[in-house]
């Protein structure tokens, strides 16, 4: 079966529903799609991306900001959550998506990106792990699972310190 090219773009508002269902698939539950509707409702900025194939919205990722706590200066956001439709997965879909997001996040003058995930699949956008830059994770996770991405080169060259997530973040995961 050829991969599928999919057509990336920023989410539409009445694609919230659809989004949501995606997540749900994703994840087996709801508390991704719960932080997703969170965080259009009361993050600012938020940015939501979707990948369409076949007429249908099957995947999504989302930014919001981030406050890192001794680099306040600095605009980050984190990337969390993004998911792929099961049927969808391992086709290059959530590449696509992530490749054009970021872009989007670099022409918008966003300077550092965290991402809280996989260890095998986020250093191919460039992430790295977060505490080699002195990035600090708020959770009890494996440190090369929490990794940073400078997207204004330098940005990160003196310890930023503990990441704060939204508010949201702590309501619904």
């Amino acid at each position: 079966m050829p991969p599928i090219s999919p057509v990336v773009r920023p989410e539409a508002p009445h694609e919230a529903a659809r989004i949501r269902l995606v997540h749900e698939a994703a994840f087996g539950q709801t508390a991704e799609a719960d932080l997703v509707d969170a965080l259009r409702a009361h993050a600012v900025p938020y940015l939501g991306w979707v990948a369409e194939a076949e007429g249908a919205v099957v995947a999504h990722v989302c930014f919001s900001p981030v406050q890192l706590e001794r680099a306040p200066q600095l605009r980050a956001v984190g990337l969390a959550p993004m998911a792929v439709w099961p049927t969808h997965q391992r086709q290059g879909i959530g590449t696509a998506l992530v490749q054009a997001a970021l872009r989007a996040c670099r022409q918008a003058g966003h300077e550092v990106v965290v991402v809280l995930g996989h260890p095998a699949y986020y250093p191919r956008f460039g992430f790295e792990v977060a505490a080699t830059k002195g990035v600090i994770c708020p959770y009890l996770v494996p440190p090369e699972a929490f990794m940073v991405l400078e997207l204004v080169p330098g940005a990160l060259d003196q310890p930023a310190g503990l990441v704060q997530y939204h508010a949201a973040f702590n309501t619904v995961v």
